[in-house]
């Protein structure tokens, strides 16, 4: 097919060209240049033509009914926009190459027809869209295709659509873990057996009355519309379970597409009901504009990722949600265990500072260094997570969840936004007061260990170090803030880690695997396979996250160094660190600029730490939970008035007329341990 002038003919000679004479022609050809010429002309003076040349008019609808005769759509219905792939990369890698190199399709089907005579489906909508009603409507009159759809052929078309999509959606809601997912419906009649029956019953009495017609008052369309109905509160009951049982990759795409096929069910049985004559042409607009639409959306990937990672996500946020709910302190007691929590972790980082500059003497390869660091960083963070403190740049990650799922779960209508900008105060002042407890721990520790070595080997160790310590803490000689920013990214990384993780554990059922494994039973115990059943619970998210936390953190530099890249990560715990070891390095005689550069930026350090991880935690979280950002500006702004009536409250635990309201804001939307398993 030759389409390389569409764009320079006038409609009139395309009509003039193919449809002055009766065209038994069955090729595509005259109709894609039909619809290219109509779309750069005035629609008015298309019909105009249509309106006063009979010739053409009578010609160009013979030739369409012909063309459409022998060619079903039912492909258009049941595959177009639906998933059909089972798990998220396959359906991925499927339309990705339905993209670059388009399947080969049977061109005896409406589906064939479609993708070779638009060019682009969603911009030929677009313009059908754009035109008036009654122009579209008085289009298909002139063509005498406005009631299409009383056709034998096309009703045909949709009951067999039907059938296939209810055979479809059956078979996977039966599969033993979809239904797991809904034991709700366990004592009920099965709703996707029951839509299944009703529609094989429907196009069994269509064989035999092929006059058959659907009302809006017909009992058949009543139940099949209930039916569905169910179907979709299936789907959305094991949606909302989700947070009990945890969901896999597979269940979310299963529970996607029976979704999309029951609400395909409803679209198709909409089509048939037919209570007016005017239904007719209603009816049959709709069809063209519903093949239109899903054939437009059938390889469109942005489509989904959004729709296959946003339940995942919202797992993720739900569970770090849960975690974060503990790092918001509401009193001045919470407050100041904050702080012991964050100077236990400040002494650990300082240690590790120490520890990571004597692995730096030790001779290896890129990678060796690499594994050295990453041991130190993981064994660190473990130690840290295990022993109760805290590493204040893991708590964005975690809060963010939480705030999100406060805004989410409260809804428009009930949220006070004052109650909430003095929640986010307690937020604000529970992250400053782990900095602080960070900072002013890890600087004297390290400077006491690298002071203990110079006593006891009689060797400043630091000297060498010195200069480079100092010039990474400059942000003007270094990439400091970049490496600031990677450093956040990994901190959000190990939010999802720790979020999935949980997730899994739920889903999977390891605490409960573990508690009645019979071998561990049989050879320590009930009593310890229960006790690491908790444990496992409680504890393994966290280990893995923070082990993985720490593995980034040690391999970024070396890696870098290996494929000559100036990569590296800056923490604010660490920052401070290294800022005492490069002071002691250079026996604290150090200029003015250097000293107040390097105290400086420890801080911008942790504010781009705090950026990026509270950041990306902050989209993900929105982006999970459906709330649209430009909705909580309002939020935004009365957080920055309350700051400026009450700016103490952001930083010292003072009292707040809200503090019980803010309490129950919190409780009410956080659930516990035991709600979730």
């Amino acid at each position: 097919m030759n389409f390389g002038n569409l764009g320079n003919k006038n409609f009139k000679t395309v009509l003039s060209k193919y449809f002055s004479f009766k065209n038994e022609t069955l090729s595509l050809e005259p109709l894609a240049e039909f619809l290219e010429s109509i779309r750069k002309a005035d629609f008015k003076d298309v019909l105009n033509n249509f309106r006063f040349d009979e010739e053409h008019r009578s010609h160009f609808s013979y030739y369409l009914k012909n063309v459409f005769s022998e060619r079903p759509f039912n492909l258009s219905l049941t595959e177009a926009n639906i998933l059909s792939e089972n798990s998220f990369f396959p359906e991925l890698r499927k339309r990705t190459l339905n993209k670059i190199l388009p399947p080969v399709e049977n061109e005896k089907t409406v589906w064939y027809l479609i993708d070779n005579v638009s060019f682009n489906p969603k911009k030929d909508l677009q313009f059908l869209h754009n035109l008036p009603e009654n122009e579209i409507e008085e289009f298909l009159q002139l063509l005498e295709i406005s009631d299409f759809i009383k056709n034998e052929k096309v009703k045909n078309d949709l009951i067999f659509s039907m059938n296939i999509l209810s055979w479809r959606v059956t078979g996977m809601a039966l599969e033993v873990d979809v239904v797991r997912m809904a034991p709700e419906y366990r004592n009920f009649d099965n709703p996707f057996l029951a839509l299944q029956n009703e529609l094989e019953a429907l196009a069994e009495e269509f064989k035999v009355n092929p006059d058959l017609q659907l009302t809006s008052k017909d009992s058949r369309f009543k139940q099949i519309k209930i039916y569905c109905g169910h179907c979709l509160d299936f789907v959305n009951i094991s949606f909302k379970n989700s947070s009990k049982y945890g969901i896999s990759g597979k269940i979310n795409q299963a529970l996607l597409k029976i979704r999309q096929q029951t609400q395909r069910i409803l679209e198709i049985v909409n089509l048939l009901v037919i209570d007016s004559q005017e239904d007719y042409l209603i009816k049959s607009k709709q069809l063209i504009f519903n093949i239109l639409s899903y054939k437009s959306h059938k390889n469109n990937i942005s489509e989904l990722f959004n729709d296959s990672t946003r339940l995942i996500s919202h797992l993720i946020t739900n569970h770090t949600a849960e975690t974060g709910s503990h790092y918001i302190t509401s009193n001045r007691k919470q407050y100041m265990k904050m702080f012991y929590k964050a100077s236990g972790g400040g002494i650990i980082v300082g240690a590790l500072c120490v520890l990571k500059m004597l692995y730096g003497f030790m001779p290896g390869s890129d990678f060796f260094h690499a594994f050295l660091y990453s041991l130190n960083y993981a064994m660190g963070f473990v130690m840290i997570y295990l022993m109760g403190f805290t590493l204040a740049t893991k708590q964005p990650a975690m809060t963010a969840a939480t705030m999100t799922k406060v805004l989410a779960e409260q809804g428009n209508t009930k949220r006070n936004n004052t109650e909430f900008a003095d929640l986010v105060s307690k937020l604000f002042r529970s992250q400053f007061i782990a900095f602080v407890g960070n900072v002013l721990l890890s600087f004297p520790i390290a400077l006491a260990i690298i002071y203990g070595l110079d006593v006891f080997f009689s060797q400043n160790l630091a000297v060498e170090k010195s200069d480079k310590l100092l010039k990474d803490l400059d942000p003007f000689k270094s990439k400091a803030i970049l490496h600031a920013c990677i450093a956040g990214f990994y901190l959000f990384i190990s939010g999802i880690i720790s979020g999935n993780i949980g997730n899994n554990s739920i889903f999977y059922q390891i605490p409960d695997r573990i508690a009645k494994n019979l071998t561990i039973k049989r050879w320590f115990g009930a009593k310890f396979a229960k006790s690491l059943s908790k444990y496992y619970a409680k504890n393994w998210a966290g280990i893995i996250s923070n082990f993985w936390f720490g593995v980034f953190l040690g391999a970024t530099a070396p890696i870098g160094l290996f494929f000559g890249l100036d990569l590296d990560i800056r923490h604010i715990t660490f920052a401070a660190g290294n800022f005492a070891l490069g002071l002691y390095g250079k026996d604290f005689s150090v200029d003015f600029y250097t000293f107040w550069i390097s105290f400086i930026t420890v801080f911008l350090i942790g504010f781009f730490n705090f950026l990026i991880s509270f950041g990306l935690s902050m989209f993900l979280a929105f982006r999970s939970r459906k709330l649209n950002i430009g909705e909580v500006g309002d939020i935004y702004r009365e957080i920055f008035r309350y700051f400026l009536k009450h700016p103490l409250k952001f930083f010292i635990p003072l009292r707040s007329v809200f503090d019980k309201k803010s309490h129950d804001l919190m409780q009410s939307s956080i659930p516990t341990k035991s709600e979730d398993h």
